[in-house]
């Protein structure tokens, strides 16, 4: 086991070996691969033969999701028709550790000759796939981890990690931000962290004003079922809360004729609709409250309860 455990170390560290080469090897090219990437107003059409093309699946996966529009096309079933999904508004991206896969070639041909533009990544600067590219990122010729140096392994490594790259300079470039990702990522957990407080807040706002009495204040509470109420001032801004809490310690024989302002808790904790959900969760578990009132310039504009977090999957 310890052999096995070592020989898996000596795997890692070959792979590692060939990221950092790419790493240091990664030159001007790069960038106008970029540049072609984003320029083109179509698709980034990846595709590749055998593993490469496992991992051209994975890279157009992820430009997709990071605001690059995206889709892979295998070169076997490009030959027998889906040639026709190319638009001269896209560009390929193609992956051939050899450069020389033959079932790439009718689609190169095809792209050359109706000036559809290529982005390469391959090991061999004198192949077909080299020479019918625009743009060809060159990965060093390296060992595969594989000890007969035979399986992929070092090698898509590599690629995927040029992919990576490339997927995140594009997104870089194009400004794509946190709340992109969310209209791309509504669900599983991605979706539950991108969401935001003003996604699931309230904006029927139980608030009284400070000189108002507590039976006018226990009315509120009731109808908006919060169990709390902000208080304001003339100026409506939020100076205080009153929450069920309040009311247990508060009551007194006159407790109704007192005003919201002798009961409230001063200095609410509140937060801005553009706090993700998330983080609005983690402050209620860590004061150990169950509403949190939503401000604008001081001003209550909505209120989450600890209960929304929990419906969407957030504790």
């Amino acid at each position: 086991m310890n052999n096995e455990l070592e020989y898996a170390k000596s795997v890692l560290k070959e792979e590692e070996q060939g990221l950092a080469l790419i790493r240091e090897s990664l030159d001007d090219n790069f960038i106008k691969a970029v540049d072609l990437l984003c320029r083109k107003a179509g698709h980034v059409i990846v595709s590749g033969m055998g593993k490469p093309g496992h991992i051209g699946r994975k890279i157009s996966a992820t430009m997709a999701s990071t605001g690059t529009p995206s889709f892979f096309l295998h070169p076997g079933e490009a030959s027998h028709g889906d040639l026709g999904e190319i638009s001269k508004e896209d560009v390929l991206l193609v992956l051939s550790l050899s450069g020389n896969t033959q079932e790439l070639v009718p689609m190169l041909s095809y792209s050359n000759r109706f000036g559809i533009d290529i982005v390469a990544i391959t090991a061999n600067p004198d192949s077909i796939l080299a020479q019918s590219a625009k743009c060809v990122i060159l990965m060093p010729k390296v060992k595969e981890a594989c000890p007969y140096n035979l399986a992929p392994t070092t090698t898509t490594t590599m690629m995927i990690a040029i992919g990576d790259a490339l997927a995140l300079c594009l997104l870089k470039r194009k400004e794509f931000n946190r709340e992109d990702f969310k209209q791309l990522h509504p669900g599983g957990a991605l979706g539950k962290r991108l969401l935001m407080v003003k996604d699931l807040m309230h904006t029927d706002v139980p608030v009284v004003h400070e000189n108002d009495l507590m039976k006018s204040v226990l009315v509120e509470m009731t109808q908006k079922s919060f169990g709390c109420a902000g208080v304001v001032n003339d100026n409506g801004i939020m100076v205080g809360i009153i929450t069920d809490g309040d009311l247990r310690r508060g009551i007194s024989t006159d407790f109704l004729n007192m005003t919201a302002s002798e009961v409230m808790s001063g200095n609410p904790k509140t937060v801005s609709e553009n706090m993700f959900a998330q983080e609005a969760t983690k402050l209620m578990n860590d004061y150990k409250i169950t509403s949190l009132f939503i401000t604008d310039n001081g001003k209550p504009k909505g209120i989450i309860h600890i209960h929304d977090c929990l419906r969407v999957g957030l504790a």
